[in-house]
């Protein structure tokens, strides 16, 4: 009986291993060169965790289980809580600022669509530590700089940019009660996600005076931060904003970035700038999104500490960049692929692919003799550079070493190619 793998999760062939590897690597090389180190934690914790964070109800949509010891455990959703728990155990010990990124094989039991999947692995980058809309800045410009390395153009994407002291600034203003503003940013965040009648009638639920609920209407369809200013006072509610708008504007990305009210994001753990990255014909799902969050680690039972960061995921990235033409997995190649003519060269052919292994090399050979026109075939097929045939030239402690590329080929001593073989 034959066992498919289950539902929403990807076997992962070579092909789609070095597709995985062509948007990890990226990931990683961008962030080490913006000066964040890699971390990562344990693929469970207790259940406790994602619920401190989220609610109890997210106990619903991720994979729980209840260890020998009855301790409720459950395979990580998400890596911000870990993060906390990681910082918080070493909160006086670790340098300032906490640069740090990961990228975590992630699972949620969620029902799997477009761009989502029950098992997927993202790209997260925070900062803590750091009071100051520049880390958010920081952040933002370490996701457009991997996008931009990886071909994306502001004609491709773009990142939405709110605040939540912004938002909130301006609906106190509107005279809605500090204690209401939870529920009524779960219900924004669903803006962009409803048709504009089914928004209004949920935001009627939640705000059903008419009077306040159009003014909240007025605020999601501005259009800039000098129209809210205008429209709703709230003086200093945009300093931060604006900073952020000026400081992306000098690292030379303002061009893909956008204010737009009606990003909010959902959880309730958000405290500052939110933002999310969209792809700009908006056909997908977000690609990414994040925002200042500066009370988690207190929430874990740490001290209050400033933090900001944000959250990439590979399923919408890949479509997007298969899409736009833009993945290009490197493909499997060799330095030398090891030829012999027959049989009896076999263990000459082993023993020099080894000492080529040795010296840093990818080398490779066939396991059976066959004719050597399927070698040289198997060799092609296997992107080889260079091709080294073993035949009765060995004898005279001599090579032939084709080059793929151009056809030529050369006799070289077996001495001198092992003093130098990166040379041949």
């Amino acid at each position: 009986m034959k066992i498919p793998p289950v539902k929403g999760t990807r076997d992962f062939y070579p092909p789609d291993m070095a597709v995985r590897n062509f948007i990890v690597d990226g990931w990683k090389e961008v962030s080490l060169r913006n000066g964040f180190e890699e971390y990562d934690g344990p693929i469970f914790e207790y259940l406790k965790i994602f619920q401190i964070k989220s609610g109890d109800e997210i106990a619903e949509q991720l994979f729980s289980l209840t260890d020998r010891g009855g301790r409720e455990l459950a395979i990580r959703p998400e890596i911000t809580p870990t993060l906390a728990r990681m910082v918080n155990q070493q909160i006086n010990s670790l340098p300032r600022p906490i640069k740090w990124f990961s990228v975590p094989r992630l699972c949620r039991a969620e029902r799997p669509q477009k761009g989502r999947l029950r098992e997927f692995f993202q790209w997260n980058v925070d900062i803590i530590g750091v009071d100051d809309v520049l880390a958010d800045a920081e952040t933002i410009f370490c996701a457009i700089d991997y996008l931009r390395e990886a071909g994306l153009t502001p004609d491709d994407i773009v990142v939405k940019i709110s605040s939540r002291k912004m938002l909130a600034a301006v609906l106190k203003s509107i005279g809605i009660d500090k204690s209401k503003l939870d529920g009524l940013y779960a219900v924004l965040d669903k803006r962009n996600k409803l048709p504009d009648e089914a928004f209004e009638e949920t935001l009627e639920k939640q705000l059903p005076d008419k009077a306040k609920r159009q003014r909240v209407l007025e605020l999601m369809n501005a259009e800039s931060i000098e129209q809210i200013e205008q429209m709703f006072g709230a003086q200093g509610a945009f300093d931060e904003l604006k900073q952020l708008m000026l400081l992306l504007n000098k690292m030379a990305v303002g061009d893909y970035c956008k204010f737009d009210p009606g990003i909010v994001r959902g959880l309730a753990y958000y405290t500052g700038i939110v933002y999310e990255i969209y792809d700009r014909a908006d056909q997908l799902r977000a690609i990414g999104g994040g925002g200042r969050y500066d009370d988690l680690l207190k929430q874990f039972g740490g001290p209050a500490i400033p933090a900001t960061g944000f959250g990439i995921g590979d399923c919408i990235l890949g479509i997007l960049l298969e899409e736009k033409g833009l993945l290009k997995p490197k493909p499997k190649e060799l330095d030398y692929f090891v030829a012999y003519v027959n049989e009896n060269y076999k263990g000459m052919a082993v023993e020099l692919a080894v000492k080529l292994r040795s010296k840093g090399l990818i080398a490779d050979f066939s396991y059976k003799a066959g004719k050597l026109s399927k070698q040289l075939k198997l060799a092609s097929e296997s992107n080889a550079k260079k091709c080294i045939i073993i035949g009765d030239e060995f004898k005279n402690n001599e090579l032939v070493i084709k080059d793929m590329g151009t056809g030529e080929q050369k006799l070289v001593k077996v001495d001198e190619f092992l003093s130098r073989p990166e040379s041949f």
